[in-house]
């Protein structure tokens, strides 16, 4: 028998899963669009969803939780100009989409958009094929699931005595969406997504004082359970202890402006955060990113090159298609220093009339989408990172970030670090406690001092929140030197 091209298999998947048992066809979804595009619009796209859920959870050695949900519906949208009208429901039924199809044809009523030609014989839009479509909680079985848990807290707690508590939680989440737009075009995706995480917490008595430090690990992305081997799950457990046990030798952080070297992998989540919220093209057609309208010009030093790519097959950020049935790609958002473009959606590209990258991405069919990130991060450069250790006098080698904070508009971040340690003279001294960067993504890439030739991306942890959506992100870069940045310390 031969196998149906993936598109067009996932495509059928999604109309099976989606339409079929709710009585709907092509026509009906033709017949909403056009209800839509009766006033004038620019634009219009019906999201529908379906979602299921798994989650466990260990604590104190036992699996105390686990839940599984199942979420469906559509999202209807209608742009005209810069405005958006938007409906949703739970309810996937014909009446429920005309229903919701005649709530945002007003968003027309005093626009000045043109009429658009809505239907003619439905077009597959073109995709990838990125990672599987099987459902990943099927994968492994309950008892598999709890045991994979039971191990996880097991090796963590024989790494060290000074271990008293893990935590551990495994996710599983399959997710099936039907794109159908104004133009004809249709797309669908099935797209898996899998997580395991770790936390633990050391503890050490010196002189009769008790000390508790944290560490965390995990990793994931679009795959099955079984991606979660022995090796993988060693490689989180020992990142995760050997974090709570350097953190239990820590010292207060120094603070005021010196050199920070910046390790690779998750600490690109200062990039993403600092410099790549500010490339969304949203921001800059509103002019309130700070790299607004310095398309072309020099916003960093030579050998910055970043990019977003939704493309590396199986990263949790990467997407066959986006939200808007465009298929994701490679782009270069900053070359050897220069910038190039933003990210977009179809909206702000049209508005800024430039082509779409394949960045429209909403949480849930109950959400509009908007530009967003997926998989960010800078290319390598030539240097090791012993090199680079050693080329500091006297400053700060940050290998792990936690909680952060950026305004968009100026540039300007606060980020703590997890895991650091204090360097002199080249040589690594101790790790310290308590330490947090301050200064403006803009004028911290002008600063990149030196690039490693060690570019790696995160695990697959990263989730990024945008105007109060939630969507899974991957993150990366090389170790970093980046001079005169403001350390906030505790001594």
């Amino acid at each position: 028998m031969t196998a149906r091209e993936p598109t067009l298999e996932r495509l059928a998947l999604a109309e099976a899963l989606l339409l079929g048992p709710y009585g709907l066809t092509e026509h009906q979804l033709a017949a909403a669009l056009g209800t839509i595009a009766e006033h004038r619009i620019d634009d219009a796209d019906l999201y529908f969803q379906s979602t299921r859920h798994e989650g466990w959870s260990l604590e104190e050695g036992i699996v105390k939780s686990g839940s599984f949900s199942i979420d469906q519906g559509v999202g209807v949208r209608a742009v005209a100009g810069e405005k958006t009208a938007f409906a949703y429901s739970d309810d996937i039924s014909e009446a429920a989409l005309l229903d919701a199809a005649r709530t945002v044809r007003t968003i027309a009523a005093a626009g000045q958009s043109r009429r658009i030609k809505v239907g003619g014989v439905p077009q597959v839009a073109p995709s990838h094929v990125l990672y599987g479509a099987a459902d990943p909680i099927g994968t492994l079985d309950s008892t598999q699931k709890v045991a994979l848990l039971e191990k996880v807290e097991r090796l963590a707690r024989a790494k060290d005595p000074r271990v008293v508590q893990v935590m551990a939680g495994l996710a599983a989440e399959h997710d099936v969406v039907l794109v159908a737009r104004a133009d004809g075009t249709r797309a669908a995706d099935v797209r898996p997504l899998v997580r395991l995480s770790l936390t633990v917490i050391a503890e050490q008595t010196v002189n009769g004082v008790v000390r508790r430090e944290v560490g965390s690990g995990g990793g994931g992305g679009r795959f099955g359970l079984g991606y979660f081997t022995d090796k993988i799950i060693e490689q989180y457990v020992d990142h995760a202890v050997n974090a709570a046990l350097v953190n239990l030798e820590s010292r207060p952080a120094p603070a005021g402006e010196m050199t920070v070297v910046l390790g690779p992998g998750w600490p690109g989540i200062l990039l993403h955060e600092a410099i790549g919220h500010g490339l969304e093209g949203d921001f800059n057609r509103k002019g309130s990113s700070a790299f607004s309208g310095r398309i072309g010009q020099r916003v960093a030093a030579k050998g910055v090159t970043v990019l977003d790519d939704g493309t590396l097959p199986d990263r949790r950020g990467s997407l066959n298609i986006d939200d808007e049935g465009q298929a994701t790609q490679r782009t270069v958002l900053i070359e050897d220093g220069i910038l190039r473009g933003y990210i977009q959606d179809s909206m702000n590209a049209r508005l800024m009339k430039v082509k779409p990258t394949g960045n429209g991405r909403r949480e849930s069919y109950a959400h509009v989408p908007m530009p967003r990130m997926t998989n960010t991060y800078m290319l390598a450069g030539g240097k090791s990172k012993d090199e680079i250790v050693a080329s500091i006098d006297r400053g700060l080698y940050a290998t792990n970030f936690g909680g952060g904070q950026v305004d968009i508009t100026s540039g300007k971040f606060v980020f703590s670090a997890s895991e650091a340690f204090w360097v002199e003279n080249g040589k690594i001294q101790y790790p310290v406690k308590g330490a947090t960067l301050i200064g403006s993504g803009p004028e911290c890439l002008t600063r990149v001092a030196m690039i490693g030739n060690d570019m790696a991306l995160d695990t697959g942890v990263g989730t990024c929140g945008k105007e109060g959506q939630s969507v899974p992100v991957g993150v990366g870069q090389p170790t970093l030197r980046i001079d005169g940045l403001t350390v906030g310390g505790t001594s």
